[in-house]
């Protein structure tokens, strides 16, 4: 009963409590454009602070995850300090760019914010608990990875309704508010987090002569071709994702779902959070875990070509069945979104087992950080350049550049898709540490 109930309080609460705080990173499309209005400058100009995060999430991850290897606990504690700093610092200056308007001091002090010193806390607070998950549920390791991991997919929508009556009701002020308020309850929730997780008793960390010694050995273990096929089809799955996902609200729009574009994001959400969940736990009675990559990529193929053949966001709006494909297509994107998130570190323990994970899985992580900045981009500068902005169902949209995105993502999924048939070696799991 105690190994049960260590399982859970030094293993799954912590986890989710770190990434239901830092998954409300996702959140940004809720106060974007107030931010921007606040403070005086453009939505496009604000937007790069989100890719920033996500951009130092990853290299974070990538640099610090031979830290989150040696002690969980110190970066554990980073993460909460860092992430909590970046939205109280946020919110001082959106309050700075109020009261200086079209201040670049502003603009610049979100980007260090929110972008750099949160992304930090984004990184380390996202590795923590992976690794501590996976020795505790050594028999189900897709669960427990797939629980945590679906928490940060799951706070944008336990968030967003909050963040949004936070701020219809705080008044002209509230946005800088919401960012004090929020640095407070996460910091909470994150030390909590901190000191509650705890490896199994027990476990010895592989002795090796030096970090990058270990994982340079670690990653010789297999063809070198098969771990840039991961790195790479991992990319394209964010970065596809990304982009059909920023585009999402005006997709919707087009349709003339415009009304329900609220209750359609919370639901995609609970996709993103469910794919996470349930494509590892799923991954985890299947001889190679690949498989799920092959099904996520087939199935995220297969719903963008039938909204292209059927020209379903240009022709979608009044008719119920073009509407359920265009539906259909946002749900699996996000679901597959998730799931190839859930699923990177466990494939990775599978292929070179336990031994160096959390640094491994951090270098891994960099191809979010580029996903991060290509994604979004990518979709803002297609929909900029290709067709035009017309009116459809009451709305400025461009139809014919969303379905242009859609033409390149499904080059790009095919891409994957042929990434891992071929060059990801199949292998059985490994059971030990490398």
């Amino acid at each position: 009963m105690k190994n049960i109930q260590n399982k859970w309080l030094r293993g799954a609460i912590p986890a989710l409590l770190l990434h239901c705080s830092i998954g409300t990173v996702y959140c940004w499309s809720i106060f974007s454009q107030e931010i921007a209005s606040y403070i005086g400058f453009s939505k496009g100009a604000v937007e790069w602070a989100f890719s920033f995060a996500i951009f130092f999430l990853g290299m974070s991850a990538a640099f610090l995850g031979g830290l989150v290897e040696k002690n969980i606990h110190k970066s554990s504690l980073i993460a909460a300090i860092t992430f909590a700093c970046g939205m109280a610092g946020t919110g001082f200056f959106i309050w700075y760019g109020g009261t200086h308007q079209h201040s670049v001091l502003s603009l610049v002090g979100i980007y260090i914010s929110y972008g750099f010193i949160m992304g930090i806390g984004l990184g380390t607070g996202y590795l923590s608990p992976v690794k501590t998950l996976m020795l505790w549920f050594k028999d189900k390791k897709g669960l427990a990875t797939g629980l945590a991991v679906a928490g940060f997919g799951a706070a944008k929508a336990i968030a967003s309704p909050i963040m949004q009556g936070m701020l219809d009701n705080m008044g002209p002020t509230g946005i800088y508010k919401m960012f004090y308020i929020l640095a407070a309850v996460y910091f909470v929730m994150m030390m909590i987090g901190h000191f509650i997780l705890a490896k199994p008793e027990g476990w010895v960390e592989p002795q090796t002569k030096s970090k990058e010694e270990g994982i340079i050995a670690t990653l010789k273990t297999e063809p070198i071709a098969s771990y840039i096929g991961i790195w790479l089809m991992f990319y394209i799955n964010i970065t596809c994702g990304l982009a059909i996902i920023s585009q999402e609200k005006m997709i919707v729009k087009c349709v003339g779902l415009g009304a329900y574009a609220g209750l359609i994001s919370t639901i995609s959400a609970l996709f993103n959070a469910g794919g996470r969940l349930g494509f590892s736990a799923w991954a985890d009675k299947m001889k190679d875990r690949n498989t799920v990559y092959k099904m996520i990529f087939a199935l995220s193929i297969v719903s963008t070509l039938i909204v292209l053949f059927t020209k379903g966001i240009a022709n979608g709006a009044g008719n119920v069945a073009l509407i359920i494909f265009v539906l259909a297509l946002i749900f699996i994107v996000n679901a597959g979104y998730g799931g190839g998130f859930s699923n990177v570190p466990t494939l990775l323990s599978d292929h070179y087992g336990m031994g160096n994970i959390s640094a491994i899985h951090g270098i891994t992580l960099s191809a979010w950080a580029f996903a991060g900045l290509t994604g979004n981009q990518m979709a803002s500068y297609i929909v900029n350049h290709v067709g035009e902005f017309v009116e459809v169902s009451g709305v400025k949209a461009n139809p014919q550049g969303y379905q242009t995105v859609l033409i390149v993502t499904t080059v790009l999924y095919a891409v994957a898709m042929c990434l891992s048939l071929f060059l990801v070696r199949p292998m059985k799991k490994v059971q030990a540490a490398a």
